[in-house]
């Protein structure tokens, strides 16, 4: 079996940070979410992996390499215009072959890993297996209808009155008769191949394709306040630990928070579930519960919580508690001492700015 992640979304709904930084490398407690998907599979026992990558993608091909950081085998796969799930699936028929494969979004976080679906898939004569889960807004997914004998009946693109309240997740299971449908169907009204077309398809001709309810919690890290959701969840999994190389002095770090190697918690107070990444340096400051801080960072005379703060990044000086913010790469944010005192800002296009 192989694996295929799709990784080609410019993740417009991240502006600013994903002007310049590919959606899927955005860390959730300071791991990149397309980390997550690849351990997810690796796990799985999946060591063959395709990614289907875009306008990101040099990118992503110098965070990932070869793969071999993971213990996977990676080949990319360039999609040269977002033409769709089902199209991302056409192009990579000479990497997938005639193996089963399973299909994931990059940009997804899910609890727990995916081997009950990979054993499900294994153990059954199905076409497709997708992954659903209850949602309490089913009108804004693809839902899906289920026949009395558990199979899927149809699927539903973001329907006004829903027939069910499960939502597809963005995991799914196929063997080679995928292939077929994504020839044989036309491309949507956006101008797309709808990989829901295609999976309807093999319903309609009498495939067995079956779901998975994942019980778990489930985000689609779209939106900024997707991302400090996950963010939250993936910090409650984490098992806490202080790094021997990290300098903690005159501080009180409770028994929830990561201190990765070479940061320095100075005479400030930290409470977790938090991760302080590595070289960071917190000073005089307070961290509160569900803060992840990548690498190279500065906190200086600040408070922060519910927050995330990407590399090389450093907040001095602020008198205001920072919260529920994503502060991108190689900011500074500083208060203003000199005279004439004002607010001083440089914010690119779809920046979130608000103040007292």
């Amino acid at each position: 079996m192989k694996g295929l992640i799709l990784s080609g979304g410019k993740g417009t709904r991240l502006y600013p940070l994903t002007y310049t930084r590919a959606k899927q490398l955005i860390p959730v407690a300071n791991k990149p979410i397309l980390v997550r998907v690849i351990e997810a599979i690796r796990d799985a026992g999946i060591e063959e992996i395709g990614v289907v990558i875009g306008q990101t993608g040099p990118e992503i091909r110098e965070a990932l390499s070869d793969g071999s950081r993971w213990g996977v085998k990676l080949t990319y796969i360039p999609q040269d215009s977002p033409d769709g799930l089902g199209h991302a699936v056409k192009i990579s028929r000479d990497f997938l072959g005639d193996e089963r494969f399973v299909m994931f979004l990059g940009d997804n976080v899910i609890e727990g890993g995916i081997d009950g679906l990979i054993r499900d898939f294994a153990t059954n004569d199905w076409n497709s297996q997708i992954v659903l889960k209850h949602v309490e807004n089913p009108s804004a997914y693809g839902v899906a209808k289920l026949r009395p004998d558990g199979s899927i009946e149809q699927l539903i693109e973001k329907p006004a009155e829903p027939q069910s309240n499960l939502a597809l997740v963005g995991i799914y299971m196929f063997d080679s008769y995928i292939f077929d449908a994504v020839n044989a169907i036309a491309p949507s009204k956006r101008g797309e191949l709808e990989i829901t077309d295609a999976i309807q398809w093999l319903v309609d001709k009498g495939y067995r394709v079956y779901p998975h309810v994942h019980a778990g919690w489930w985000i689609d890290t779209g939106k900024p306040i997707d991302m400090l959701e996950a963010n939250s969840h993936v910090l409650e999994e984490l098992k806490p630990y202080i790094s021997p190389e990290a300098v903690c002095e005159g501080s009180q770090i409770d028994h929830r928070v990561t201190v990765e190697r070479g940061a320095k918690v100075i005479n400030s107070v930290v409470r977790g579930p938090t991760i302080i990444g590595e070289h960071c340096v917190i000073e005089n400051s307070y961290v509160g519960p569900f803060t992840s801080i990548y690498h190279h960072v500065t906190v200086r005379n600040c408070e922060i919580e519910r927050s995330i703060v990407l590399e090389r990044s450093s907040i001095e000086n602020v008198d205001t508690r920072i919260q529920d913010s994503l502060i991108g790469r190689h900011v500074h944010v500083a208060r203003n001492d000199e005279r004439p005192r004002a607010l001083k800002v440089n914010l690119g296009d779809h920046s979130d700015l608000r103040l007292e």
